[in-house]
């Protein structure tokens, strides 16, 4: 069972879920082979409190964990490297890449009870565990390799693959493997295609490791990945003016051209008989560079500046064939150590360790404003923590921690820096074997970003001088002004948790097991960062606010009930995932956009013919997030079913075929923004965020190695 899967992401030290005293889920190998993800969203139905915010148009994963997502607020982690690309535009601020062949296992922890793995994670922390040798060579064996492909419907979509590793000898490992992935444009649940959703991925994986004294491990990992993929909208239908009607404008189309590349080199050791070192450590480097092509205008005059009707544009994005650049260079370090002390019937675990990153961005734009919405600079977070986690006989359970974090970035001559120590104490109990309840309080402490604090500069107009402009303080002019803010406070998430797990076998039946993790909370976030506009200004175009600028809430608050639970027999399985939550500004009342209030997902499946075939349904129901700030456009509730098979042809071949989103029904599972200041919607976010309608899939994978 999925909650019986081992994992580190709440406190660095190994356990299975289902004995955390945290709300953390774990998706196997197995789930991802099963389901056939096209990205890496697809995976997350049934993590409870787990959405994503992904355009259509753009192949990158943005996730939302509890309402929290954005700039950092979930900590995306690959093989122990940081994920932090992000850029500004009508999408969300944050996103990575990641093809969902190469992952061997996720594993998600909610909310800052995850604080000890690393900084800013106020919303959670998704850690991925890429493929390696393990997943390729069977036990004993000296050599193997595994092949695989994909080809679905909805449009014409698929993959290949290809992995191979060998155990040169007992003290070292090569593996190593590629992948390449294409797709033709969707069709949403109303039968219209989505344009640019077509894209092509190819990625590779290599790893070295290295046994050179026992309990010694010494790891290389390298990932390198190329995205290439048409961003934004075309118009539907024609146009006659300079302002075409909101509903058919599109927007600015970019060749996009991503590279991300994930360097890692680890040191672990681990030995039985030592109980005061098991130790792991990483330094890492990732960088993502997007470089993007304008292709296409979505206006018929030759826009503003030097364009021209053969190559039309606008200030906003510069002329058809402008080139402008996203650069992101990620280097990092962790280190971690646990020393276990028995004494008489406690068992103590201290674990302690020290890690940082230094983000440094670089933006490039010709004629358009994109380096101004993303703004060039360096951010350096660093922190170190210490946790205790005490057992005592077998039925009481402490978890404390606490974490020191510290911050500085700059651009241009705007800087901030600053500090905290952020606690957390958890206490579980087992009163009867079977049932641990637990509370948990936990805080975690989020830096600003580099665009948040240092964006400044005119929002150039994109309207040929059917808008209002303003002058702003540099000299430049626009539809509105950004606004530096180097007093932007940082982020605290303060989080009360009451939860209960339940582990029970042979419940019903010999053999049998039941598995469930039930959670309630409320996430507190004090100086919440938003965006606000303000400034109302009267022009001959009626009344308008002349600045935007990011500023600290006095406080945001999420609610929320989790459950997680599975039966097995062995023979058939039935399991129900649920998250009900409220997130608002608690000045206003009003509720955050980010927030899916409801949402549950029921699996339930057979194993036949000695289990080698597995046949399960999905039914994902949610409703519509409405509660939320004026001009924006809300989701749709939605029901998905989804049905899978697998069948274990030979000990060699498992074919697997699904069927998505059965009824095709059409569905926007995030709230997008609705008008801008002049009057036309942001139609490349709305158009873009519907899912694709009922899509067929079928998959082969066959290993090979050793004979006998």
């Amino acid at each position: 069972m999925v909650l019986d899967e081992i994992t580190v992401v709440t406190s660095k030290t190994n356990e299975k879920a289902i004995d955390a005293l945290a709300p953390v889920s774990v998706v196997t190998k197995d789930t991802v082979q099963a389901t056939q993800p096209t990205r890496m969203s697809d995976l997350f139905y049934n993590i409870p409190g787990v959405t994503a915010q992904d355009r259509g148009d753009d192949p990158s994963t943005a996730i939302n964990i509890r309402g929290l997502q954005d700039f950092g607020r979930v900590a995306v982690i690959v093989d122990g490297a940081r994920q932090n690309y992000q850029r500004t535009g009508h999408n969300a601020n944050g996103s990575f890449y990641l093809d969902p062949e190469l992952i061997s296992s996720l594993e998600i922890g909610r909310g800052p009870t995850a604080n000890v793995y690393g900084s800013g994670a106020i919303g959670g922390v998704a850690s991925f565990n890429t493929k390696d040798i393990d997943d390729v060579v069977r036990p004993g064996d000296k050599w193997g390799a595994e092949a695989g492909a994909m080809i679905g419907s909805n449009k014409l979509q698929g993959y290949t693959s290809a992995f191979a590793g060998a155990r040169v000898n007992p003290n070292i490992d090569v593996f190593g493997g590629a992948v390449y992935r294409s797709k033709q444009n969707y069709k949403d649940g109303a039968g219209t295609e989505i344009a640019n959703t077509a894209n092509n991925l190819s990625s590779g994986i290599f790893k070295l490791t290295v046994r050179p004294a026992d309990g010694h491990e010494i790891k290389f990992g390298s990932i390198a990945q190329r995205d290439m993929y048409d961003i934004g909208q075309y118009n539907r239908g024609p146009t006659t003016t300079t302002a075409p009607a909101a509903a058919i404008a599109g927007t600015s189309v970019y060749a996009s051209d991503v590279k991300n590349y994930t360097n890692t080199l680890g040191w672990k050791y681990s030995r039985p008989d030592d109980k005061l070192f098991d130790w792991d450590s990483k330094i890492y480097w990732n960088r993502t560079e997007n470089d993007q092509v304008k292709t296409y205008n979505n206006r018929i005059t030759a826009g503003v500046g030097t364009c021209t009707l053969a190559n039309p544009g606008n200030n906003i994005s510069g002329c058809v064939g402008d080139p402008r650049s996203y650069l992101i260079d990620t280097l990092g370090f962790d280190v971690r150590n646990t020393s276990r002390i028995d004494m008489n019937t406690w068992r103590n675990a201290f674990t302690y360790g020290v890690d940082g990153f230094q983000d440094e961005v670089t933006s490039k734009d010709t004629r358009g404003n994109a380096n101004i919405t993303t703004p060039s600079g360096k951010r350096t977070v660093s922190g170190g923590f210490l946790q205790w986690k005490a057992n005592y006989a077998q039925w009481l359970e402490i978890v404390s921690a606490a974490r020191y974090d510290s911050y500085h970035l700059s651009s241009g001559g705007t800087s901030s820096d600053g500090s905290r120590l952020s606690p957390k104490i958890t206490i579980g109990v087992t009163p009867v074997p079977g049932i641990t309840p637990y509370l948990s309080y936990a805080e975690g402490y989020r830096a600003p970003s580099l665009t948040e604090t240092v964006i400044s500069g005119a929002h150039a107009d994109g309207a040929g001088g059917a808008t209002p402009i303003f002058t702003c303080a540099d000299g430049t002019t626009g539809v509105f002004c950004f606004v530096p803010n180097p007093n932007l406070r940082p982020e605290v998430g303060k989080n009360k948790e009451a939860g209960v797990n339940v582990k029970y076998d042979s419940l019903f039946n010999k053999g049998d097991s039941f598995r469930a993790k039930i959670n309630g909370y409320q996430n507190d976030i004090t100086d919440y960062i938003d965006a606000v506009q303000f400034g109302l200004t009267t022009t001959i175009f009626g009344t308008f606010n002349k600045f935007y600028q990011y500023q600290n809430i006095p406080s945001a608050r999420i609610r929320g009930l989790e459950l997680e639970s599975m039966y097995d027999t062995g023979s058939w399985f039935v399991g129900m995932n649920a998250s009900l939550q409220k997130g608002y500004n608690t000045q206003t009342g009003v509720g955050l956009t980010s927030v899916q209030p409801r949402r549950v997902s029921t699996t339930a499946g057979v194993r036949l013919i000695d289990r080698k075939l597995v046949l399960s349904a999905q039914w994902v129901s949610a409703s519509a997030n409405t509660d939320i700030p004026a001009g924006y456009v809300p989701t749709t509730s939605y029901d998905l079913i989804n049905l899978y098979a697998s069948y274990q042809a030979t000990k060699d071949a498992v074919i697997n075929l699904s069927v998505e989103n059965l009824l095709n029904k059409y569905y926007r599972p995030y709230a997008v923004p609705g008008a801008s200041a002049d009057g036309t919607s942001q139609n490349d976010a709305l158009w873009t965020s519907p899912g694709p309608g009922i899509t067929y899939k079928a998959a082969l994978r066959v290993h090979f190695g050793p004979k006998g």
